[in-house]
């Protein structure tokens, strides 16, 4: 059984010869650039460089000999994990790349900038920090319908989807990797990073006329994008990745009324249209937190995998998950807890978590193995490769 294979009897709620193993196949389930380097180090590899391909997480794009070496079976096709690339220099002097298109401003005092076409600066990282923070909202200061109507909302061109084109024939008929197309599609977390975090709660609470329009311009782009990107890839993804951060570490950001009225019903077109158009690919939804009492709605709006499994946050019980809603719903994560027990555990310690989330998630397939969310900067590359090395001990049926 190959790599795609094995992904897509697990997704099918079958048992593969073993639980497919991600490291890296979207935005979420990979690695910071500053703990890549001592892993790199680690494992004795030399050759390669440090591709930074999201610059505002500063994630590494994982290698070649390291998806080997922890045998993943499942690669992003991301374009700004395609190239080309520009120097850049990871926070703590070493040398790495990053996306050509992006403009990065260092200020005198040790803060980085991005910045954007028109040169203002969208994003921050303070002298001591380790990621990008946005710090512009576009739409934060629109008042009437008429400003969102002049808003240009944006999409991929059409160079840039023949070159995701290309790279996906590439990856289908060169690997046997499963492969997950990055989307996207956001709701709730669009309308905080356009309005501001603070102004689209007050929108949700005001509802009306400009908050309707709002999701509807937003929404109907969404799907301008997904058919235009489908048209060009689709044929060859598995999986298509889908984002919205519903959770906090206490439990939902919003009420499940609240998502019902205003979020699911733009979830279910979106996630509805990849249904409908393209059945052969699954429905990734990349959504933090505690989250369980809103699976019920996610599953009916059309979601088939969930990510990252966040455990440790309000309601997240891992034997309740899966007793309740493993029929339905592919677990993608809880492998082992990134707030604790990978940065702070022993080896040893990892690996029993490890053992243990196996054995509850496992049975009668609909999982894949990740831990949950990103692995950051200082978690011990021995613990990062305990945790894989027990995937693969634990983790045959």
């Amino acid at each position: 059984m190959n790599s795609r294979e094995r992904v897509l009897t697990a997704l099918a709620h079958k048992e593969p010869d073993r639980v497919p193993i991600d490291f890296g196949g979207m935005r979420s389930t990979g690695i910071m650039a500053l703990a890549y380097v001592p892993l790199k180090r680690y494992l004795g590899i030399e050759e390669g460089s440090i591709d930074v391909f999201d610059v505002g997480q500063q994630l590494a794009l994982v290698e070649e000999p390291i998806l080997q070496r922890f045998n993943v079976d499942v690669v992003p096709l991301d374009l700004d994990a395609l190239g080309p690339w520009q120097p850049y220099t990871l926070p703590d002097g070493t040398p790495a790349r990053i996306p050509a298109r992006y403009r990065i401003e260092y200020a005198e005092d040790g803060s980085r900038y991005i910045l954007n076409d028109e040169g203002r600066r969208v994003a921050a990282m303070p002298p001591d920090g380790y990621y990008f923070d946005a710090i512009y909202r576009p739409l934060a200061d629109a008042r009437t319908v008429d400003d969102l109507k002049a808003f240009s909302w944006g999409g991929r061109s059409d160079e840039e989807l023949a070159r995701l084109r290309e790279a996906a024939q590439r990856l289908y008929h060169e690997t046997d990797y499963a492969i997950m197309g990055a989307f996207g599609g956001n709701i709730l977390e669009a309308g905080q990073g356009l309005r501001g975090w603070e102004q689209f709660m007050l929108d949700l609470a005001y509802g009306g006329p400009f908050l309707e329009t709002f999701l509807e311009l937003l929404t109907e782009n969404h799907l301008r994008n997904l058919e235009r990107y489908l048209n060009a890839v689709g044929e060859y993804i598995q999986i298509i990745q889908m984002g919205d951060d519903l959770g906090t570490q206490r439990g939902p950001q919003i009420s499940v009324d609240t998502y019902r009225r205003w979020i699911k019903p733009y979830h279910k077109r979106i996630y509805g249209w990849v249904h409908d158009h393209y059945p052969h690919i699954y429905v990734f939804l990349h959504c933090c937190g505690g989250v369980y009492e809103l699976i019920p709605d996610l599953i009916d709006a059309g979601v088939d995998i969930l990510n990252p499994v966040q455990t440790s946050a309000h309601g997240m019980d891992p034997v309740q998950l899966k007793r309740e809603f493993g029929r339905d719903l592919v677990f993608w994560g809880g492998g082992c807890e990134t707030q604790s027990t990978l940065p702070h555990g022993t080896p040893a310690e990892v690996r029993e978590q490890v053992k243990e989330r196996l054995e509850i998630f496992a049975p009668d397939g609909g999982y894949v193995f990740n831990q949950i969310h990103n692995i950051q900067y200082g978690v011990p590359p021995e613990n990062i490769t305990a945790m894989f090395e027990a995937a693969m001990d634990y983790g045959v049926y």
